[in-house]
Parts: C-alpha cells; sequence; structure tokens
C-alpha cells in the first residue's frame, strides 16, 4: 500500500491538475494555447484503469482516480428491479462470468437492441441481488486476464460514494461521467434510465448546475428531456461505424444515426450534429460534444489497394500504425465559437490503436489532441493521459514548471 501510495503521488507531482468546468474561451482552427487553469480535463474510459483492469469494476474506477482521471465514466444499464449498474452494455456477455455459471443459462436469449438482434444475457433479466453474484472480466483479450472473476458489479450510488471518498484521500475533486447506454432500448422495456439517475444524483447532493457531475448520450431525446430536469452539464455523444481508406467516415447502420432518430422517423446521419447548423441545435440542450477521435483529426491509409487499406509499415498486419494523420477538421473551433466543451474519445496506448504519425508512442496522440484544443479526453489509461498533460501545460504555460519545480500545488478545484 505504502509504494502504490508513493506512485499515486510521483504521478500527481508530475502534473495532475483539476481543469476548469466552463467552456474555453474562442479558439482559432488551430486552437489556443492553455494555461494550467485551464488545462484539459483527463475522464477515466470505463474507470480510467480498464487498460490494467476489468472495465467498470470499483477497482478499475479507484485505480483510474489514483492515476489521475478528474472523471471517472460509469456507463449505465438497469437491473429488472430498477438499479442503475455500472455496464458497458446491457448485455453483459462479453464483461461478466455471466455465461459461466450454470443456473443463469437459462437467461440467455436474442432481443432487438437498438434494431440490431443480439445474442448474450441482459441486465434487465437480473435483480441487482444477482447481479452481485456475477463478477466482471476483461473484455479486450489482448490486455491482462488475471484479474478475471474478483470483482464485483457495482452500481451507481456506490460510483458515487467512491468518487466522494477518492476525493478525500486525493485531496481533489473528483467527478462521474455517466452515460446513459440505449436510453430509447430500456424506455421500450418499461425501464428508463433518466429519472432513475436524476433520483441518484439528488440522493448524493449532485443534481445542480456545479456538481462535479457530466451525463452523455449518443440519443438526443433523451438529453433534451434531462434539461427540462436538471441543470447538470450534458454532452452530446457523436458515433460513426469506421474511418475509410481516405480518411472520411464510413455510416454503416446502426452507427449511422442516434437510435432515436430511427424510432422518430428523423433523416440525416451522426456527422450532422457537428456541422454549424447541428453544433448550434446541440446548443440548444447540451453542455458540449463528445465526439469520436476522427471527427476531429482524421487519419488516412498510406498505401490503398483495390479500395482498401493495405499494408503501409511492411508488418503484415493492416491496423491503425497503417493510417497518416491528415489535418485537423474545423470541428473544435466550430463548437468553441459557440461556447460548447469538446471531450473526444477514446485514447488507448496499445500500438495497433495508434494512428502511424505517433510512432508507436501513446504521448504523441494525446499531445496532438491538447494542442489541436480539446477541454479533455476520455482515455483507458489515465496515467498516460495526465503525464501528456503536464508536458502540454510545461510547453504552453510558463508557470507551470515553476509550480512543478517549487512542488506547490498544482491543482485546481474544479468548483
Amino acid at each position: 500500500m505504502r509504494s502504490t501510495r508513493k506512485l499515486c503521488t510521483a504521478l500527481l507531482a508530475a502534473g495532475l491538475l483539476m481543469a476548469a468546468a466552463a467552456p474555453a474561451a474562442a479558439h482559432d482552427d488551430r486552437g489556443d494555447r492553455r494555461r494550467a487553469d485551464n488545462a484539459p480535463l483527463v475522464i477515466g474510459h470505463r474507470g480510467g484503469a480498464n487498460g490494467y483492469l476489468p472495465e467498470h469494476t470499483l477497482e478499475a474506477y479507484a485505480m483510474g482516480a489514483m492515476l489521475g482521471a478528474d472523471y471517472i465514466e460509469p456507463d449505465l444499464v438497469a437491473t429488472k428491479d430498477g438499479h442503475l449498474i455500472a455496464r458497458h452494455e446491457p448485455n453483459l456477455i462479453d464483461t461478466t462470468n455471466v455465461k459461466s455459471i450454470e443456473k443463469f443459462a437459462s437467461r440467455r436469449r436474442t432481443v432487438m437492441l437498438d434494431g440490431v438482434p443480439t445474442d448474450g444475457f441482459f441486465a434487465s433479466d437480473f435483480t441487482l441481488a444477482e447481479i452481485k453474484q456475477l463478477r466482471a472480466v476483461q473484455s479486450f483479450p489482448e490486455r491482462d486476464q488475471s484479474f478475471n472473476g474478483k470483482f464485483q458489479i457495482p452500481t451507481l450510488q456506490e460510483v458515487i460514494e467512491l468518487a466522494k471518498r477518492k476525493s478525500r484521500e486525493e485531496g481533489r475533486r473528483i467527478g462521474i461521467y455517466p452515460e446513459t447506454k440505449h436510453p430509447t432500448y430500456h424506455q421500450q422495456i418499461g425501464l428508463p434510465l433518466e429519472d432513475r439517475l436524476l433520483n441518484v444524483l439528488s440522493a448524493a447532493g449532485w443534481n445542480h448546475r456545479n456538481a462535479p457531475v457530466f451525463i452523455q448520450s449518443f440519443e438526443t431525446a433523451n438529453l433534451r428531456y434531462l434539461r427540462t430536469r436538471t441543470s447538470v452539464r450534458l454532452i452530446q455523444l457523436v458515433d460513426a461505424n469506421d474511418v475509410k481508406p481516405d480518411g472520411t467516415l464510413d455510416f454503416t447502420k446502426p452507427y449511422d444515426k442516434p437510435y432515436d432518430w430511427v424510432v422518430s422517423g428523423r433523416e440525416g446521419l451522426f456527422a450532422d450534429l457537428l456541422t454549424p447548423r447541428g453544433l448550434q441545435e446541440v446548443k440548444g440542450y447540451a453542455d458540449g460534444i463528445g465526439p469520436w477521435k476522427p471527427y476531429l483529426i482524421p487519419s488516412a491509409c498510406k498505401t490503398i489497394q483495390n479500395g482498401a487499406c493495405a499494408d503501409g509499415n511492411g508488418d503484415k498486419v493492416i491496423d491503425e500504425r497503417d493510417r497518416v494523420l491528415l489535418p485537423p477538421t474545423k470541428v473544435i473551433a466550430n463548437a468553441h465559437r459557440l461556447g460548447l466543451l469538446v471531450h473526444p474519445y477514446t485514447f488507448r496506448s496499445e500500438q495497433k490503436r495508434l494512428t502511424g504519425t505517433f510512432e508507436g508512442n501513446p504521448i504523441n496522440e494525446y499531445l496532438a489532441f491538447y494542442e489541436a484544443g480539446v477541454d479533455g479526453l476520455f482515455s483507458d489509461f489515465a496515467d498516460t493521459a495526465v503525464a501528456a498533460r503536464a508536458m502540454f501545460l510545461l510547453k504552453n504555460d510558463p508557470d507551470y514548471a515553476s509550480c512543478l519545480v517549487n512542488a506547490r500545488r498544482c491543482e485546481r478545484n474544479n468548483d
């Protein structure tokens, strides 16, 4: 424990900051140079330590906070008896050991999830007491599997209690960044998420504008509803299916548009939310956008053969390393002109997930997006994101180096 505390203290001293919650000032197309009192947030994606531990567990959230995440992200789904638990999807098959528990074998079924037949075990078929009998597993096969079956599935209340406790222990405010997963689906099965979420936040004293909370969603209707019910900050997530070899985005269903648009018959694509007109619409109900990162800095294949990405670096494997960066888009600048925050996702450290321009070093990717002007980002590896932020600030804030050298408190409260 003592060695762990020393490690965390060292990481904090290396550059942990609490960023301001307010939108940044207007940026030019390149983004402006930020000072330490307005540093980008590090948002612990699925906890911020799921590069090391099974995602959405109290252990992963605690480690994410200790590694420097300003916010930890619980994705929320509902149980049969109406409790909100932290899982990436309503389907538990890939993130828990449910398929190995014989007494639950009969629960396996196929449901229509956002219009797609999906096989598995669904949280809405389990009570919270039954969920607590499951254990989390690492869903990325290339990551450490040695913690599989060790950690429970937490409720939203437990995540909030952890965030408050870690805030006291770390001496800084650590918030939560919940996502309502598949809100239309949950409404269709009689377990809507929105008021349940607000009730938990209210009980925790966190249902107000200055609470350390962002609520995010890939759908739009539920964010509009939430805006009528709460002043908590809201973020519109923006997705796509894939990136084409030339760097343009692919919008194959079901990742072409918010699912509430499908249900309502609204025309358009996710990308429409990031046009100047779309951003103006988002401004009417949300405080920012959470775009997939290729919307901000796209990439194209080094070599294209027969319309497909080819091996561009000679390793006989085709992945992100075979792509190179293209110039940044105007999305960040356009969003900032409207006072919208920009929090892209998801930053990961594995070599195969890093565009070739970054030369295998995840720090280079973080620096590119920090320099582009993002207000925060979602990371599976909070420690790497924090280290890169410290480097960014050392380059851009003349007072930050003095702060580090003189061991002054470099964090800023997020009130």
